[in-house]
């Protein structure tokens, strides 16, 4: 039996979650990563805005993760 696909939500979710847990194991505030980056990761973190292909690679780029890896290892789906 095949698992069901997330739905957009739940994937939202697990990014944004996995982007939160990222930055603190980083010891970043989210101004610092604002600063840095110019992308305003506490509204991506609370899920008021959601997140570009583009932008979660400047912030795995800014992190210093592939994308695979964030996927791996931050993202429960």
């Amino acid at each position: 039996m095949a698992m069901a696909e997330p739905t957009e939500k739940e994937v939202m979710n697990a990014i944004a979650t996995g982007l939160k847990t990222l930055r603190e194991e980083k010891g970043l505030a989210q101004r610092e990563v604002f600063y840095d980056t110019g992308i305003h990761i506490g509204r991506i973190e609370i899920r008021e805005r959601t997140i570009s292909v583009h932008t979660l690679k400047r912030l795995c780029y800014y992190y210093n993760i592939t994308m695979k890896e964030f996927f791996e290892k931050y993202c429960e789906l």
